[in-house]
């Protein structure tokens, strides 16, 4: 056999192990759901585990929606999200009532895989940290973080009732004091940039908050992306080399890849992974999380997961473990992780 024909074996060898590879089996923790949609409604509990467990997803960040979407009495028929019409949005505490009640109904084997944030609170409210203790201390041991709290946020901001929050307000660092007090990671919705602007607008904001409360493990709801910012800008080009600074800088900021972060960012339009932000996810391979940010209903709980895969599996398996269910349970209080190992 000629030294050619061997190599063109070995190469079409290869290369059929590689297709025959199975397929990584991940195991998954959801960072980022909402229990309840903007109306404070649910599908439940039972679809929700359903959806878990169809998607092998054994653990999720559980929350409801701070704020509750007003029907209008000049609107004819019941928007379906907070961008159906132009009502205004008002903060809710009850939908923290809503998910203490459903989770605490839940048999002890469900109820572990549960990890309630709070988040019935108006941040630009300096009562807001007194609300929060008391809840904590009505339900010693429930609540495993913060969050998501909204501050900068497309046109909810503009339809929410009141003034508009920013990630470093007073409120706010009275929220921060007590997370560091209480142990709890915060999930904090901060665009980094307008709608319109191509740079990082709001970014003083959020770098505020990181550097005065260095004892608060920040979870960064979207990477400060959203979709309304790409309908009118594809893509921010200043996010990743951002992102990159910001972690070098502040050992207490976490990262939530939810869908918006998906694409254009992770993935091409062809579904590949960068590999830009591949090295990025290997270099802070404990500061990654994913999350489906589902909205009160969840069947496309899954689909959202799983749209990850072709990233993951570009990362070493290690760190692909590490970002599909582990980062998440270790940024929880000693209390809500020691026992999901």
């Amino acid at each position: 056999m000629t030294v050619t024909r061997m190599l063109c074996l070995l190469t079409c060898c290869l290369a059929l192990a590689a297709f025959e590879a199975p397929a990584r089996d991940y195991r998954f923790a959801d960072a980022h759901v909402h229990y309840l949609d903007f109306f404070q409604e649910s599908e439940g509990m039972d679809a929700l585990f359903a959806a878990m467990d169809a998607a092998g997803v054994e653990h999720v960040m559980l929350s409801g929606i701070p704020v509750a979407k007003k029907w209008h009495e000049d609107e004819p028929k019941r928007p379906r999200y907070y961008a159906g019409d132009d009502a205004g949005a008002y903060w809710y505490s009850a939908t923290d009532v809503f998910v203490a009640a459903a989770v605490k109904a839940l048999p002890a084997d469900r109820r572990r895989r549960m990890h309630p944030f709070l988040t019935g609170f108006n941040p630009a409210d300096k009562n807001a940290d007194a609300h929060i203790r008391r809840m904590l201390e009505l339900d010693p041991g429930l609540w495993q973080g913060i969050g998501e709290v909204f501050t900068r946020h497309d046109d909810l901001t503009a339809l929410t009732y009141g003034d508009v929050p920013r990630a470093n307000n007073e409120a706010l660092r009275r929220v921060y004091h007590l997370a560091a007090e209480y142990d709890l990671p915060v999930l904090l919705h901060a665009n980094i940039t307008s709608k319109r602007e191509r740079n990082p607008l709001y970014l003083p904001e959020i770098e505020e908050a990181l550097r005065n409360h260095p004892h608060v493990r920040f979870i960064w709801a979207h990477a400060g992306t959203s979709m309304e910012i790409h309908r009118h800008q594809e893509k921010l080009e200043f996010l990743r080399p951002t992102l990159a600074r910001l972690l070098e800088d502040y050992p207490n900021l976490y990262i939530d890849l939810s869908w918006t972060v998906l694409r254009p960012y992770l993935l091409d339009a062809k579904g590949r992974p960068d590999p830009r932000w591949v090295e990025l996810v290997e270099r802070y391979p404990e500061r990654f999380m994913l999350g489906s940010d589902v909205v009160g209903s969840f069947g496309s709980l899954g689909e959202l997961i799983h749209d990850f895969r072709p990233f993951l599996d570009a990362l070493p398996a290690p760190v692909a473990r590490r970002v599909a269910r582990d980062n998440f349970l270790a940024i929880l209080p000693a209390r809500g992780s020691a026992d999901q190992r």
